[in-house]
């Protein structure tokens, strides 16, 4: 039998928050992985699998797909080879990618020279 449960705060006996706060402001997936070589996830929620299309071009894939494609990207990402610093960001379908879709996202990382570049340490969270 299906129903629905409301409740205005949620509490575990010493912290307590909104039941709002769950809803809209928890990360509906996140992941951290390692993009070099075989891509290696180390922690994940709602992210079934990375998929490699290349140097520096990764794709984030959802367990459940999100409701639409208007979500919010966090990524950072460093430690590629001979790099001080690595720039990530969605790849676009202007830059050949497949951009943001309900099942998943995908992502660049390029060093400071523009040069697409793997990276040691990636974390990505998306919020809707």
């Amino acid at each position: 039998m299906a129903g629905t449960l409301t409740i205005s705060t949620l509490s575990d006996g010493t912290n307590s928050t909104s039941s709002t706060n769950c809803i809209q402001g928890s990360a509906k997936a996140w992941v951290n992985f390692n993009g070099t070589g075989t891509v290696a996830t180390r922690g994940s929620y709602n992210v079934s699998s990375i998929t490699d299309n290349g140097v520096g071009n990764y794709k984030v894939n959802f367990t459940t797909a999100m409701l639409d494609a208007n979500y919010s990207v966090v990524f950072t990402a460093g430690g590629g080879t001979g790099a001080v610093i690595s720039i990530s960001g969605i790849r676009t379908a202007s830059l050949g990618g497949a951009d943001q879709t309900t099942a998943g996202v995908t992502l660049y990382t390029t060093n400071t020279s523009a040069g697409a570049i793997d990276v040691t340490d990636a974390s990505v969270a998306i919020f809707r």
